[in-house]
């Protein structure tokens, strides 16, 4: 009886060790491919929706990524929280739509050598304006 249960234990290991080992293998297409490029603009702040900028001023502390729709419009915001200077903006270096998502591609620039800077804690943030795209917005 003891090697009808240690073989039926081994049997179940076994079975557990193929099941895994094989779904391993199988994979799920990635749909990240580009679809187009989204035509943009990058909002000066005082052009942001105001409901909108008070999520935005309420969030600006911590790194943060938000998104709002409105009026047939879709308004990407993304901020890195608070920066030791002045000196320090974000650039836009992508919007595209794949089938599944949107992607927005960003990066923090620091003060330029010979800058003149304050110190003083900053938020820097960007937000983009594009049609509006039924689709998660994802940050890279």
């Amino acid at each position: 009886m003891v090697s009808a249960v240690r073989r039926a234990v081994a049997s179940a290991v076994i079975f557990a060790v193929t099941v895994c080992l094989l779904s391993g293998c199988v994979s799920r297409p990635q749909k990240t491919q580009k679809l187009r490029d989204l035509e943009f603009t990058v909002l000066d702040k005082d052009a942001v929706p105001e409901e909108f900028a008070l999520v935005i001023e309420e969030n600006k502390a911590m790194p943060f990524k938000l998104t709002y729709a409105d009026q047939g419009y879709l308004y990407i915001a993304e901020g890195y929280g608070a920066q030791p200077t002045t000196g320090y903006s974000v650039e836009v270096n992508g919007l595209y739509e794949t089938e599944d998502a949107v992607y927005i591609h960003t990066n923090l620039l620091g003060p330029e050598k010979g800058e003149e800077t304050k110190e003083i804690s900053t938020f820097p943030y960007v937000v983009v304006q594009t049609e509006y795209i039924d689709k998660t917005v994802l940050f890279d």
